[in-house]
């Protein structure tokens, strides 16, 4: 009984295996060979499973089959060396926790580039909106209502084999409008000022992600703040919203996830107990 308890749960491991490779690696990767694979083509797929808003413990797995693969041909069959070792794995092996700078530590390291005329406003965007990198990639100037102090988030960048490739995000709830504080603008204006005749539809920050990376990781050298992820700046804006009082619902707009049960599930435990107030309110009410 046991053995055949154990080899269905093996069985069924097997097939969830194969279900992750057929749903979410070979739709991207299954006209390549391997050692084609380059670290650029897997950024542009991980951009792409964030935004399909699945666990951070799913998207681990996905990427552990593709790491696999990689390791497998390296390992057997005399592939040079797996394009995964250069970037970091999306997700999260434990879902309970996710990297984020604090408010102090942002100040640490947006201080080391307030003389860059490019990466300041573009850091800035990316802290004080939580907008994810695709999406902060794709920005254009006409995106910004400059009047209202309001940006529309409706584009993705990508870029695939040497191509830049501007698309509508995955989810309609992506799809959104958010309120800007009025030194951000400020700032985006004032970079916009210093490049003459900047086209309107034009890319904002026309750089790769692959470079923003290595910008980050230069200037948190540079600061000393803890290392973390681009996709972290997005975790550490909604952290520093927590912390002012901010309530799920309105992170939830500003996220553009797909009901508020995906923000709580993701940064509920980051919200202070509130288990003291109650039993004082109800002492009170006695």
């Amino acid at each position: 009984y046991l053995l055949d308890k154990k080899n269905e749960l093996k069985y069924r491991t097997i097939l969830t295996k194969r279900q992750m490779i057929e749903t979410h690696i070979l739709p991207y990767f299954g006209e390549m060979l391997l050692d084609e694979i380059t670290a650029e083509d897997i950024q542009y797929w991980q951009n792409q499973m964030y935004e399909k808003n699945y666990e951070p413990t799913y998207l681990r797995s996905i990427a552990n089959q593709l790491s696999g693969m990689m390791n497998h041909a390296c390992n057997i069959y005399g592939m040079q060396t797996s394009p995964y070792r250069k970037i970091r794995k999306m997700g999260k092996a434990d879902a309970n926790r996710i990297d984020f700078w604090t408010f102090d530590e942002y100040q640490r390291f947006i201080q080391e580039m307030k003389d860059d005329p490019v990466y300041f406003p573009l850091f800035e965007t990316l802290y004080y909106t939580g907008m994810r990198e695709g999406e902060l990639l794709a920005l254009s100037l006409s995106d910004f209502d400059m009047s209202g102090n309001r940006l529309h988030i409706n584009k993705t960048y990508n870029r695939i084999q040497k191509r830049d490739v501007i698309d509508t995000p995955k989810t309609e709830n992506s799809v959104r409008t958010i309120d800007i504080p009025n030194f951000l603008k400020e700032e985006v204006q004032e970079y916009v000022k210093k490049r003459y005749g900047f086209p309107e539809n034009q890319r904002l920050f026309p750089i790769v992600a692959r470079t923003l990376q290595k910008r980050l990781k230069r200037y948190e050298k540079q600061s000393g703040v803890k290392p973390i992820r681009v996709h972290d700046i997005r975790h550490s804006h909604v952290a520093y919203l927590i912390y002012q009082g901010v309530e799920p619902l309105i992170i939830k707009e500003r996220l553009g996830h797909k009901d508020i049960q995906m923000t709580l599930n993701t940064y509920g435990h980051l919200y202070p107990s509130q288990q003291k107030k109650v039993a004082e309110m109800l002492d009170n009410k006695r």
